[in-house]
């Protein structure tokens, strides 16, 4: 579950160790450091099944698109890159969530460090997504 903080932040209630100190800022559509200085960067795609305009489907049916994630040189190596990731796959997971890791920071170097989080990643066959109004 989340809590709410101040200026739209969640803050995940009982969180993994390793996304400790990671805010959830629905409104932004991001995940980040408390000093907003290091940030992944999503958006939420919703399922389709095709023909027509469809009813509005489950929350299920939604992926997450991990579009960006970004360190500050200043606070590189420092393994915030990952805790961003840990707290956005924990979360999809939590929601029943697919995601979609159009960054390459997810795509080249996270996932394959967490191979076991690959059963969360949008494949072919899938419903196909599409933008949202969030």
């Amino acid at each position: 579950m989340a809590k709410e903080g101040g200026a739209g932040e969640r803050k995940v209630e009982a969180p993994p160790p390793e996304t400790e100190g990671i805010v959830w800022r629905e409104d932004a559509g991001r995940f980040e450091t408390p000093d907003g200085e290091a940030f992944l960067q999503y958006r939420i795609l919703l399922g389709r099944d095709g023909g027509g305009a469809p009813p509005p489907p489950p929350p299920a049916a939604a992926v997450m698109d991990m579009v960006h994630t970004f360190v500050p040189r200043s606070k590189r190596g420092r393994g915030l890159a990952a805790r961003l990731c840990d707290a956005a796959f924990a979360h999809a997971r939590g929601r029943g969530m697919r995601v979609i890791p159009t960054c390459s920071y997810i795509s080249d170097t996270y996932l394959p460090r967490n191979p076991a989080l690959k059963e969360l990643v949008y494949k072919d066959g899938d419903p196909h997504p599409k933008p949202s109004s969030m």
